[in-house]
C-alpha cells in the first residue's frame, strides 16, 4: 500500500479511537438499542426498480442503518474486518472505493487504480460497531452514498423510506463528484471541505444538449386507458422531465411512482375506479419537492405479468404499463358477449311485443323427421306455423307475423334468426316434430329454450335438428366454431331475454299438455336456430312421429289447427303477464 494511504489510515483509526473514547456510556450500550429495519426503494432506471430490507437497529429515538447491509442493497461489495470497512463500487466502470473507519468522522474515496485524484468526506456522525456490524444514521448514511457515488439517495422521514436512484445519468444538477477533492499531493485533512447541494432544494439543471421543456413538472391529469391485457397510466405533464422512480407492486397490489421536482393538484389527481385493472391512484406530496403516486391494481380480479414505467419524450407525459396474464382471446370473447349483452339489454322496459316471428322447420330438400306412413316432419310444421300466424293476427290485431319460411323451400339455420332480427322481431317461435329411432313409444310435447343440455334425450334431439348443416352450402363456414363453448357464450349474450324465454316456454307448454305431455317440463339444448335471434326464442317440439298414434294426430288438418292454438295460448299468456308487470312498474 502507498505510504501516502497508509499516512490516511493510521489518521483515521487514531481519530476513530479519539473518538470512543469521547462517546457517553449509553452510546455502546445493547441493551439500549433495538433490532430494526427500513425500507430501500431503488431506481434502476428504465421504469424498472426493486423494493428491498436495510438492516439497522435504534439506538434511543435514533435509526442507525448497517453500512453492509445498505451497500448490499445498492448492489455493491463490502468487506469489513471489524474495524474498518471497505466498500467496492460496482455501479460505474471504472469503480472506486469508499473506506470507513470505526469511531472516524472521515471516509476516504480511493479511485481505481492508474487515477490520483482522491477524495475525503466528513460525516457529522462517525460509524459505530454493533455485534460485529458497523452502523450510521439513516440521513447520514444516504448523504455519504450519494456524495461518494453521485447519485440521489435521500431518506423520507415521513414515510421511514429510503429512496435511491441508480439510473444514468447520475444527477439532474451539479456533479457531487469534486466533494472532498484532496490535492493531489495528498493531505491528511483539506482544510474545508466543500458542503454539497441541500437534498430540500432544487437542483440546478444542466444545459442541455438540445432544446427540452424546462420548468418545473407539472402533473395534470391521470388518465387509465384499458387494453386488451391490461392497461396504461398516463400521467399527464407539462414543464420539464424530471427524474423518475418505480416500485413494482407489492404483496398487496400497490406500485409506487416517484416524480422528482413536480406538483400537481392532489384533489384532481386522486382517482377511484369501481371495476377495472386499477382500483385507485392516490397522490403525495413528499418533502423535498417530490410527488408520489400510489397505484392501487386489482390483483384480486387479474393476475399480474408485468410492469414498467418510463416517460414519453413525444408527449412529456409519465407512463405506466401495467400487463395481465391473461387469455387474449378469451378476453376479446367476453368483451363481445359485454356488446351483445348491452344491446339486447337495451330499452328492456319499453319493450312492447309487436312482432311474431313463426319458423316452420324444415323444407325444400331437407324433409326432417319421418314417421312410419310417410308423413314429413317440413309438411306438418308448416300447416302448425301457418295456423299459429293465423290465430295471432285474428286475435292480436297490432302485432305483425314474420314467417321464416310459407311455403316449401330450404332455409339454412343460420339465417332463419338473422331474418327474425332483420325484421324486428319480439318472440322467436320455432316449430318441429320429435323422433327417435329405438323408442316408438315415446310421446307428447317437448319446449326447449337455448342451453347446454343436460340429458343424453336432449342432446340427441338437438344433433338431430341441427344435422340439416350438412345439407347446406359453406356449412363449414357459416358454422364455423358452433361448440359447447360458442353455446355457453351465446347463452350469456341472450341472457337478458333468458328469463322471457323460460317463461314462454312454461306458458306454452301448459296450454299444449291437453293435447299430450310427457312430463319432462321445458328443456334446454343447444339448437342451432335459436342460437342468432336477439330476442325471447323457443322451439316446440310438437309430438313423436316416430310413435304412430302420434303420427295419425300429427297428420290430422284438424289436429295440427288445434295445436297451433294450443301454442298461441301460451303466447297470450305469456303476453298477457309480461305486459300487467310493465304496467306496474310504470305506476
Amino acid at each position: 500500500m502507498p505510504e501516502r494511504l497508509k499516512s490516511f489510515f493510521l489518521r483515521l483509526r487514531l481519530a476513530g479511537l479519539l473518538s470512543i473514547l469521547a462517546l457517553p456510556i449509553h452510546g455502546t450500550a445493547a441493551a439500549e438499542t433495538q433490532q430494526s429495519t427500513v425500507s430501500m426503494l431503488v431506481s434502476t432506471g428504465s421504469g424498472q426498480g426493486y423494493s428491498i430490507k436495510v438492516q439497522g437497529v435504534r439506538d434511543d429515538s435514533a435509526l442507525l442503518v448497517d453500512v453492509g447491509s445498505m451497500a448490499r442493497a445498492l448492489r455493491l461489495r463490502s468487506l469489513f474486518d471489524g474495524s474498518q470497512m471497505q466498500i467496492d463500487e460496482g455501479i460505474a466502470t471504472p469503480g472506486s472505493s469508499c473506506i470507513l473507519v470505526q469511531g472516524s468522522t472521515f471516509s476516504l474515496i480511493v479511485p481505481a487504480e492508474g487515477s490520483t485524484e482522491k477524495r475525503m468526506l466528513q460525516l457529522s456522525s462517525a460509524p459505530l460497531v454493533r455485534q460485529g456490524r458497523l452502523y450510521l444514521p439513516v440521513a447520514q448514511a444516504c448523504r455519504m452514498f450519494s456524495l461518494w457515488l453521485d447519485r440521489n439517495l435521500t431518506y423520507d422521514i415521513s414515510s421511514g423510506r429510503i429512496r435511491a436512484s441508480l439510473s444514468a445519468p447520475r444527477r439532474t444538477g451539479p456533479s457531487l463528484r469534486a466533494v472532498g477533492l484532496l490535492p493531489s499531493e495528498g493531505a491528511a485533512e483539506p482544510a474545508a471541505l466543500p458542503q454539497p447541494q441541500s437534498e430540500s432544494q432544487p437542483d440546478q439543471p444542466q444545459s442541455p444538449a438540445t432544446p427540452k421543456p424546462s420548468g418545473q413538472s407539472v402533473i395534470e391529469e391521470v388518465r387509465v386507458e384499458t387494453l386488451a391485457n391490461g392497461c396504461v397510466v398516463r400521467l399527464v405533464a407539462s414543464g420539464g422531465q424530471s427524474e423518475i422512480s418505480y416500485l413494482r407492486p407489492d404483496e398487496n397490489g400497490n406500485a409506487y411512482l416517484t416524480i422528482e421536482k413536480a406538483a400537481g393538484s392532489l384533489p384532481r389527481l386522486t382517482k377511484r375506479y369501481a371495476d377495472g385493472v386499477v382500483k385507485s391512484v392516490t397522490p403525495l406530496q413528499l418533502p423535498g419537492g417530490a410527488l408520489q403516486f400510489t397505484v392501487a391494481l386489482n390483483t384480486a380480479a387479474i393476475s399480474l405479468k408485468s410492469s414498467s414505467f418510463q416517460y414519453d419524450p413525444k408527449t412529456h407525459d409519465y407512463l405506466l404499463y401495467v400487463m395481465s396474464d391473461v387469455d387474449v382471446e378469451a378476453i376479446r370473447r367476453t368483451e363481445k358477449e359485454r356488446q351483445i349483452q348491452q344491446q339486447l339489454s337495451h330499452d328492456m322496459n319499453k319493450w312492447k311485443l309487436d312482432a311474431v316471428v313463426i319458423d316452420a322447420g324444415h323444407g325444400g330438400k331437407d324433409p326432417g323427421a319421418i314417421g312410419t306412413r310417410g308423413t314429413k316432419e317440413k309438411d306438418v310444421v308448416l300447416n302448425i306455423a301457418t295456423d299459429l300466424g293465423m290465430f295471432v293476427k285474428q286475435r292480436w290485431p297490432g302485432v305483425k307475423v314474420i314467417y321464416t319460411r310459407k311455403d316449401d323451400r330450404f332455409i339454412q339455420l343460420n339465417e332463419r334468426g338473422k331474418i327474425a332480427n332483420r325484421y324486428g322481431g319480439k318472440l322467436f317461435v320455432s316449430i318441429h316434430c320429435n323422433s327417435t329411432p329405438t323408442v316408438t313409444k315415446a310421446k307428447g310435447t317437448e319446449v326447449y329454450i337455448l342451453g347446454p343440455h343436460k340429458t343424453q334425450s336432449a342432446l340427441d334431439v338437438a344433433m338431430f335438428e341441427n344435422s340439416v348443416i350438412s345439407r347446406e352450402e359453406n356449412a363449414r363456414d357459416n358454422y364455423k366454431g358452433f361448440s359447447d363453448e360458442y353455446l355457453i357464450m351465446s347463452s350469456m349474450a341472450q341472457s337478458a331475454f333468458a328469463t322471457q324465454s323460460t317463461e314462454l316456454a312454461q306458458d306454452v307448454l301448459r296450454k299444449a299438455e291437453r293435447y299430450g305431455s310427457n312430463g319432462l317440463g321445458v328443456r334446454q339444448a343447444g339448437f342451432m336456430v335459436l342460437w342468432t335471434p336477439s330476442m325471447p326464442s323457443i322451439l316446440v317440439e310438437t309430438g313423436y312421429l316416430s310413435n304412430p298414434e302420434e303420427e295419425k294426430i300429427l297428420r290430422s288438418r284438424e289436429q295440427q289447427a288445434k295445436i297451433a292454438f294450443g301454442i298461441f295460448q301460451g303466447l297470450q299468456q305469456y303476453r298477457a303477464s309480461y305486459e300487467n308487470r310493465l304496467m306496474a312498474n310504470e305506476r
